[in-house]
């Protein structure tokens, strides 16, 4: 056995905050905790949906409580963050071709942009009616 003491890099602990792709990356995988905490809510509901009205109704009156409606906002944000984040990576998987040529990435990032808005406003139409 080697008396060597084998090298270990030096990590500080803020090294994804020097360049802004890592903080990009690390501001994503992070926000995964929020998204998880916004489904576990959601999933929360829907139980207490299956338990009757009076617990549904007391779910929803839970949240009123403005901690429940701060870490909805963040989960927006962060999901919309994810959203964009999506949106511009897809024509790295999306390779299609059109009579030979490739389709530009912004064709394919703004269709994708328009089927969430249409998304969207189907959504919100279906809840308003």
């Amino acid at each position: 056995m080697s008396k060597r003491k084998p090298y270990t890099r030096e990590l500080p602990s803020d090294w994804w905050m020097k360049q802004l792709f890592y903080t990009k990356y690390m501001i994503r995988e992070g926000s995964s905790v929020f998204i998880t905490l916004y489904s576990l809510i959601l999933a929360w509901g829907v139980l207490r949906l299956s338990q009757g009205e009076v617990a549904f109704n007391g779910w929803m009156a839970s949240l009123q409580n403005p901690l429940m409606i701060i870490l909805h906002l963040i989960a927006l944000a962060l999901a919309l963050y994810h959203t964009i984040t999506w949106f511009s990576l897809a024509p790295k998987a999306v390779d299609l071709w059109i009579k030979g040529k490739r389709l530009d990435d912004k064709v394919i990032i703004s269709g994708h942009y328009a089927t969430f808005i249409i998304a969207t406003i189907l959504c919100l139409l279906i809840i308003t009616l």
